[in-house]
């Protein structure tokens, strides 16, 4: 039995010697392979690497005749003390809170948004300068003191905020207005913003408004009329009907127009234009109820203290109504938008904005708001 016993293991040892020696033949190979296709992909992404640093390279060259200030990476931690204060999201980063050595207060958007340079606005963001480290990069920003607009409006339908009086929510949406006139007719090339809403609204220390976060943007030509667009972009409850479906039109500077309109409603009710824990179906969409109260000539009784205030209410509730009509062509341009907010006469009231052919009232506006962002067919 010892001897059996000795012979069975010896002959154990070898089948296990020969099993190593053909899996190490076979995996042997099998990682060299890996290896080459692993050192090739390594390769290739460090040439697309190099590539694209190139491209960031000329692009800050022709970038610098704009007379931002370049930062260094260390420059950008000591500005924001190793990015301590984090004041929020913007598109495509996160923006910090700084401070440069001359006193002045920036924010820091981690983004590469080429149009800024070309912005010059009262009513926009003024950006300070930029970093571009390798593959760090960001865009430094005037820090504004009150922050974003929707910090003051979402009060409650009952309350107004006690910094924002009515004419006050005049002024801001006025100075909204402007600065997307300007930039869709007063800079050298078009540029269509796809993201205006309340966060996206900075106030300074006189709740001025400046317009922020320019991730989303397209740059295109004064006389382009329409910008081809594969998937939908901005945020849910401000993005406009053909952003979603071109059976409503061409994507263009009215889908901006249209989100100016649902900002403009929001700051009226001091509340989101869709609430679905509303008392009743008739004050879940409150664009819908604003224009039933007008239509029946009613008055629109919210967070009113003065006489004066229903007039510079009802005044916004109507031009806010004429933004969000279903189809482009039925919404103002900027410039007609600015005009009326500038006008002393209150505009009619147009007809409903929200019917569509073949889909009724607006049950197809609710249903838009659950609607996934989508590949869009052009």
């Amino acid at each position: 039995m010892n001897f059996r016993g000795s012979s069975n293991t010896n002959f154990s040892d070898s089948a296990a010697i020969l099993k190593l020696e053909i899996t190490g033949g076979v995996v042997g190979p099998l990682l060299l392979l890996v290896g080459l296709i692993g050192l090739g992909y390594v390769l290739n992404e460090r040439r697309r690497d190099k590539a694209f640093q190139l491209k960031v390279e000329s692009f800050l060259h022709d970038y610098e005749a704009l007379k931002p200030t370049r930062y260094s990476y260390n420059d950008i931690k000591r500005i924001t003390n190793d990015f301590e204060e984090k004041l929020g999201q913007g598109s495509y980063g996160t923006v910090y809170k700084g401070k440069l050595s001359s006193e002045i207060f920036v924010a820091e958007f981690i983004n590469e948004v080429s149009t800024m340079g070309r912005i010059h606005h009262v009513n926009a963001v003024r950006m300070v300068g930029f970093c571009a480290d390798g593959f760090r990069r960001a865009l430094v920003y005037e820090f504004l003191a009150n922050e974003s607009l929707e910090k003051f409006i979402f009060q409650g339908e009952d309350t107004l905020d006690p910094f924002l009086s009515w004419e006050r929510l005049h002024d801001i949406p006025l100075g909204v207005a402007k600065g997307i006139e300007y930039l869709h007719q007063g800079c050298d090339h078009k540029i269509l913003h796809f993201d205006i809403k309340p966060h996206n609204i900075l106030l300074d220390d006189n709740f001025n408004p400046n317009i922020a976060d320019f991730g989303l943007g397209e740059l295109c030509s004064k006389e382009q009329s329409a910008v081809s667009m594969t998937a939908a972009r901005g945020t849910m409850g401000y993005i406009a009907p053909e952003v979603f479906s071109r059976n409503f039109g061409s994507v263009s500077s009215k889908s901006d127009v249209y989100s100016f309109g649902m900002l403009l409603l929001e700051m009226v009710g001091g509340r989101k234009n869709m609430d679905v824990n509303a008392k009743n179906m008739s004050q879940m969409y409150f664009p819908q109820w604003v224009y039933n109260h007008l239509n029946k000539g009613e008055e629109i009784e919210i967070r009113i203290r003065e006489d004066g205030d229903h007039k510079i209410a009802r005044k916004l509730a109507i031009i806010g109504l004429w933004c969000i009509h279903w189809y482009p062509a039925d919404r103002p341009p900027m410039k007609v938008v600015v005009q009326m907010l500038e006008g002393e006469e209150c505009p009619v009231i147009p007809q409903n904005p929200f019917v569509s052919s073949g889909s009724g009232e607006a049950g197809t506006v609710r249903g838009l708001w659950n609607t996934n962002l989508e590949v869009i067919e052009e």
